[in-house]
Formats: C-alpha cells, structure tokens, sequence
C-alpha cells in the first residue's frame, strides 16, 4: 500500500512538473518580454533617480543657496525675482525645480518674500501652492505665514481657522502657542468670544512652557467677565 502510494505521488509530481515545463513552453516568450520590461523598469528608475532626479535636486540646493543669503539680507526683491548674474530668483526656482525638495522650499521662501514686501495677495498665491513636508517646523510656520497673510487681507476667517491649523499641525511649545494667540486676537476682535476663549485656554491648558502662558491669564480674564 504504501509502494503504491509513493507511485501515485511520484506520477503526481511528475505531472505537475510535466505541465509547469508546458506552461513556461507555451508562454516563454511572454514570461521573458515580462522580465525583460521588469528590468527596464528597475533599471529606468535608477538611471532616472541618478541621472535626473539627485542633480536637479542638487542643482536647486546650489541656486537656492545664494536666494538664502538674499532673504537674510532682507533683500525681499532680488530674492524673489533673481540678481541678473547667475541667480535666477526664488519663483523661477520654484518653477523650474517644482519637483524637487528645494524647488519646494523656494516657492514658501517667494511667498515670505512676498509677505516682507508688502504683497499679501502674491504671497498668498505661493504660500497656497507649498506643498506640505515631513518637517514639523517648516510645514507649520508655512501654515501660520499664510494665516498672517489672510489677516493683512482682511479675511479673518480664513486667518483665524489657518493659524489654528497650523497650531495644530506644530503641537509644540515654540510655534503652537504664538499662533493660537494670534487666532484668539482675530477671533475676539470679531466678537467671536468662545472660539478666542479656546484658543487662550489651549494655551493654558497645552503649551506651560510657553512665553505665551506667562500672558494668556489676562487675556482669559479679559474675555470672562
């Protein structure tokens, strides 16, 4: 019984086998085109990622640099707009290195620049087109800059709801408390006591570490009475 049994499982495998080779027979030239094209594929992105996405990355790391140095000179214009020897300006960067992350940080370094000079409309336009980072300093203070933005426009609710957000999306004691305070200020110059009242008790309550909880009582109080 058991001889026989071994037969069958032997004729068993030997089938399967007999119907794999059939198979890779029948559909060779497809399995290879499949893993000819898998390789091209690997091996595309990685032409691609060293031969085009890491050098305009670096390329825009190199431009970006000198707008830098602009920005901290407070030279607003020619960080925006470029120097006319070699350094094309933060929106032409943006532009042109959209894709990379330092294309990325010139279009929130153009929107700042446009809100140091004045132009909140424009900065609202580069501040709305930052696409959000893993950065939990940056994406937040991107946040709060376009907050600050609709404020000089005078749209309070997108300013107060924005600086919330970016309150939230900060969750420290450096960024969150500053802009939940300019919330609750923009909220209760509208009369809106209860939102400015959540905003001061977050502190309060969130953010003890804070130079903005040395402050927050009074304007707790203010609004309680």
């Amino acid at each position: 019984m058991a001889h026989k049994k071994t037969t069958v499982e032997a004729s068993n495998v030997e089938q399967t086998v007999t119907v794999s080779e059939a198979f890779f027979d029948k559909n060779k030239k497809t399995l290879l085109y499949a893993f000819i094209a898998l390789i091209a594929i690997i091996g595309g992105y990685f032409l691609y990622n060293n031969y085009v996405v890491e050098p305009r990355e670096a390329k825009a790391n190199d431009l970006i640099f000198k707008g830098q140095e602009y920005f901290a000179a407070d030279n607003y214009e020619m960080a925006l707009n470029g120097d006319g020897q070699g350094y094309i300006g933060f929106l032409n960067i943006a532009k042109e290195y959209g894709s990379t992350k330092a294309g990325n940080l010139a279009q929130l370094y153009a929107g700042i620049s446009y809100a140091k000079l004045g132009k909140a409309q424009e900065a609202v336009e580069c501040l709305k087109d930052f696409d959000d980072c893993d950065d939990e300093m940056v994406s937040p203070a991107a946040l709060g800059a376009l907050g600050n933005c609709y404020a000089d426009l005078e749209q309070f609710d997108k300013a107060a709801a924005t600086l919330v957000k970016a309150a939230e999306k900060a969750n420290n004691n450096s960024l969150s408390p500053m802009f939940l305070m300019a919330a609750g200020q923009i909220y209760e110059a509208q009369g809106n006591i209860d939102k400015a009242l959540d905003c001061y008790q977050t502190i309060k309550e969130e953010y003890i570490n804070s130079m903005q909880y040395a402050e927050v009582d009074k304007y707790i109080e203010k609004i309680s009475k």
